[in-house]
């Protein structure tokens, strides 16, 4: 890895995992499992504050707040190792600063802004959930079992054209929120979020994944998100 990625991650996990100092007590998954499963009630008390009630509205509601029933659900059936980790308060709290509760700007707007969506942009954004939700919860799956069994490289499956299945589907799942909201300010988030927290993270993998005896082939037929084909 680049020395400016390696000082970015160092900063971004401090940032995360340390910050404020102290005793590390709060588990990352629960400040991340708050905000999922805190979606559809929150969406849900936006549209009663507000009186919204369109189908675009509701078109929101049951994609965002599906996902994060599917999110708790998968939590308890397949956890994910990384988010297991404890942290300090100050660590947590800058999760939701930084990352967790700008996932929330989207339905603020548009239920605030009282947008409204044509047939054909919902059923647009419903493919998309729907695609990247078996993608993202497809390959958590298949990487919790597989490492269960034994330790390595995956390279079939879900993994088998695209390092990072569980990326591409999660960046589909929030496009697809985001086009219903209908506004640029979620699609910064998202660019933020993709760049500064994702991308480092697939680059990070790779690094780990190159100790491999066969990395070199897996590397060379796989792109590092979008699947690689031919």
């Amino acid at each position: 890895m680049s020395s400016a990625l390696t000082r970015w991650l160092a900063f971004r996990d401090w940032l995360v995992e340390d910050f404020g100092g102290g005793p590390k007590a709060v588990k990352l998954a629960w400040a991340i499992n708050l905000q999922k499963g805190g979606t559809l009630p929150f969406v849900l008390a936006l549209m009663v504050a507000f009186d919204v009630w369109t189908p675009t509205a509701w078109t929101y509601l049951g994609l965002h707040g599906s996902y994060g029933l599917v999110w708790l659900l998968k939590e308890i059936v397949f956890p994910d190792p990384g988010w297991q980790k404890k942290v300090t308060f100050g660590g947590a709290v800058n999760s939701w600063v930084f990352v967790l509760a700008l996932y929330w700007i989207a339905p603020v707007l548009l239920v605030v802004l009282r947008v409204e969506q044509s047939p054909a942009v919902l059923g647009a954004a419903i493919v998309l959930y729907a695609l990247g939700l078996a993608l993202m919860v497809g390959a958590d799956a298949q990487k919790y079992f597989v490492l269960r069994a034994r330790r390595g490289l995956i390279t079939d499956g879900f993994f088998a054209r695209t390092r990072n299945p569980n990326y591409l589907g999660e960046m589909m799942i929030y496009a697809s929120f985001a086009v219903v909201a209908g506004h640029w300010l979620p699609w910064l988030v998202l660019a933020w979020v993709w760049l500064g927290v994702f991308v480092p993270n697939m680059l990070r993998k790779d690094a780990s994944m190159a100790r491999y005896a066969e990395w070199g082939a897996y590397r060379a037929r796989s792109g590092l998100l979008v699947p690689r084909v031919g």
